[in-house]
């Protein structure tokens, strides 16, 4: 039987497609590639991206049962509207993803009110 396909935290990189699209947005603009090449470079790259992507939702703890989607990518605010109308089994998802890594306590103050409703 194979092994489960693991990931070593220290392997990965982070970069959001916000930051990958400033990125090849600033190429355009200096004549280094063309728009549509850029449109397909950032497709590509996130297509291939998707695999390790997953894994690495999976070693973290966000994966597709993670009851918000782009979670790292959201401000402390748009976190908080995603936890209207959320189950006490998903907000004890997010209360604990959060407490282990950005901790914001304005998030965790949110999930505990909706927590004791």
């Amino acid at each position: 039987m194979a092994q489960p396909r693991t990931v070593n935290p220290l392997d990965l990189v982070v970069i959001t497609r916000a930051r990958l699209q400033e990125v090849v947005d600033e190429a355009v603009e200096r004549g280094r590639i063309t728009r549509g090449d850029a449109a397909d470079l950032v497709a590509e790259v996130l297509e291939r991206a998707r695999g390790p992507v997953e894994a690495a939702r999976r070693v973290t703890g966000l994966g597709p049962e993670f009851p918000i989607t782009g979670y790292d990518d959201l401000t402390a605010a748009e976190v908080v509207r995603e936890l209207d109308g959320m189950g006490a089994a998903d907000l004890r998802k997010v209360r604990e993803y959060e407490r282990a890594n950005a901790n914001r306590k304005s998030v965790l103050s949110a999930v505990e009110r909706k927590l004791a409703t």
